[in-house]
């Protein structure tokens, strides 16, 4: 009985964690986060800001996610029919793989190569993933054409806010 109630309380406090709205759905980054450093499938490095660059006055959603997350995978076919729907709207993926050959294996293994994708090689505490209060993958943002954050906070690709964040912006 000692043991059924233990693994109950490990269970259930792992439950509070995960997946938990950060208090605060902030619209904007801090300089730090901004200056984040990921590698693209090349191994070259970009930061987060030049990310934003390259998509300014566009939609963006960023998804971040990891070929090791059961829940990211789960999600995939719902992502992919997101990013098939709404085809003026831009895509970045932003792997939590644990090592690079784990980041090139993901991209082949859930036919990903023809997608933007980079990937945190400093890990998963950053200052980016830190400032964005990132507690559990998959989580979805959307970003305006500005740059700015319009949907701080999803966990699924099949959130009615994604789509209704994405139609008032693209009006």
């Amino acid at each position: 009985m000692k043991k059924l109630l233990l693994t109950l309380t490990i269970v259930l406090s792992g439950l509070s964690y995960a997946q938990q709205v950060p208090a605060v759905l902030k619209t904007g980054f801090s300089r730090e986060a901004l200056k984040q450093k990921l590698e693209d499938e090349d191994g070259k490095t970009i930061t987060i800001q030049q990310i934003l660059d390259q998509h300014k006055g566009k939609v963006l959603v960023l998804d971040f996610w990891a070929g090791w997350c059961r829940d990211c995978l789960q999600a995939l076919p719902k992502a992919e029919e997101l990013e098939k729907n709404n085809p003026n709207v831009d895509f970045v993926f932003l792997s939590l793989e644990r090592s690079k050959e784990g980041f090139d294996k993901s991209l082949v293994r859930f036919n990903m190569k023809d997608k933007d994708n980079y990937w945190f090689a400093s890990g998963w505490k950053n200052d980016f993933n830190n400032y964005i209060d990132l507690n559990w993958i998959p989580r979805y943002m959307i970003i305006d054409q500005k740059s700015a954050i319009a949907k701080y906070y999803a966990i699924s690709p099949e959130d009615p806010e994604i789509q209704k964040t994405i139609d008032s912006l693209l009006q």
